[in-house]
């Protein structure tokens, strides 16, 4: 029940994170450590069963958990659970009971009702972990310039998801079509290029959760590109590109 079990976790489930992470201060890292590996439990919850009352339960099992953290009570014992309830307060924990909330969206195959939904989906998953780690580095960071920056890196997230999980029965598009995903593109892309005008506004300390987000701008360039081959193939880079960017990244501090 230590930080490094949970690096190691995200390491397995999430290396595009882990990576990144490795370079923050220790104070940073022991906040987003117990975070991601959180959402790498919660992520993947309706996927390790194809019953849906089991998959219920074991979201509702981190929800309890949440519970527990926000009431000040003794949190269940878990190898995530317990570094976790060191960093969290109890508003944290009411936030990402919103993130396990919308998780259940995954459990199922029907598609989102309306556009409104499926951005409440996004903002919900990807903005609520970014934010809450952003006020638990920082809490005088501005919420509206890292909600922007979250939701471009999930509207990219889920852009380079979108065949695989069609390939799996699921409909991660509101609009399922490769216009739908050109839109989600550039709608991310604006996000990401009105917090890059914000930067300077946002505090040194949170450049390590920002860093996690280099995966965004090429995807979502890609996407408006060619959406019909992201839409049907996925996001297929090479090897070399993607160890060039990461370079940038680790040793000069580019997610741009």
């Amino acid at each position: 029940m230590s930080l490094e079990a949970c690096a190691e976790l995200v390491a397995g489930a999430d290396p595009d994170r882990h990576v990144v992470t490795l370079t923050a201060p220790e104070d940073v890292q022991r906040i987003l450590w117990p975070l991601y590996a959180f959402n790498v439990e919660v992520t993947r919850a309706p996927w390790v069963t194809q019953e849906v009352m089991i998959a219920e339960i074991r979201l509702q099992w981190w929800r309890d958990a949440l519970a527990e953290i926000r009431e000040g009570k003794p949190v269940r014992s878990h190898a995530v659970t317990v570094p976790l309830a060191q960093v969290l307060d109890a508003e944290g924990a009411m936030v990402l009971d919103k993130l396990v909330e919308a998780r259940a969206w995954d459990i199922y195959a029907d598609p989102f009702p309306n556009a409104e939904s499926h951005l409440a989906y996004i903002n919900a998953t990807y903005g609520n972990l970014v934010w809450t780690a952003a006020r638990l580095i920082a809490p005088q960071g501005d919420e509206g310039v890292i909600r922007k920056f979250a939701f471009a890196c999930g509207a990219a997230a889920l852009i380079r998801a979108t065949a695989r999980l069609k390939s799996l029965g699921r409909q991660p598009l509101f609009d399922d079509n490769t216009q739908g995903l050109a839109e989600l593109a550039r709608r991310g892309l604006d996000d990401l290029d009105a917090v890059v005008r914000q930067r300077r506004s946002l505090p040194a300390s949170l450049e390590p959760l920002l860093m996690s987000g280099w995966q965004a701008r090429p995807t979502l360039n890609a996407a408006i590109r060619d959406p019909e081959a992201v839409y049907l193939d996925g996001i297929n880079e090479s090897e070399f590109a993607r160890r060039l960017r990461l370079l940038k990244v680790s040793y000069l501090g580019w997610w741009r």
